[in-house]
């Protein structure tokens, strides 16, 4: 498990070689400061692939969903996240919405959506896992360390490469 760190600490420390996600989402699990090691996603209107990755072992890692923005279907809900927090991932950030909002905000998992939406998405398994995505200027890569607070996204990169 990687400690969370403040992303105001971490810009003071890193100056631009830090990336910050300039979108501003929403946090609605119940943890609002998580860490962990980025896998990604990238789907639209369909989580077969989200709801697939998070029933496997996360070990701490933060799941990067590129939903293409989109608020119109959620990609995760109650049901996903439960999998998510059973499975001992740290967060989720999403790049679309997200459903089941008060039981999100009571579970033990970072959860961060552009917003909410009843209606469910495609399950046809559409997409593709572990591939670099782009938003909010920012390019997440497979491997790259996110962190997480009431402040924003900061993600450093993967020094391993």
């Amino acid at each position: 498990m990687i400690t969370p760190v403040a992303t105001a600490d971490l810009v003071d420390e890193h100056g631009d070689a830090l990336r910050v996600c300039d979108l501003q989402f929403r946090s609605f699990g119940g943890l609002t400061e998580f860490a962990g090691t980025v896998r990604t996603v990238r789907c639209f209107e369909d989580n077969d692939l989200v709801r697939t990755l998070l029933r496997a072992p996360g070990d701490g890692a933060v799941l990067v969903v590129d939903g293409g923005g989109s608020l119109r279907t959620a990609l995760t809900g109650d049901l996903i996240a439960t999998a998510a927090v059973e499975n001992g991932w740290a967060g989720l950030v999403l790049n679309g919405a997200v459903r089941d909002s008060a039981t999100l905000g009571g579970m033990n998992l970072g959860v961060l959506a552009l917003g909410t939406i009843p209606r469910k998405s495609g399950k046809t398994g559409a997409g593709e896992v572990d591939v670099p995505v782009t938003f909010g200027g920012v390019e997440f890569k497979p491997g790259d360390v996110l962190h997480a607070d009431s402040d924003g996204v900061a993600v450093l990169p993967d020094l391993r490469s």
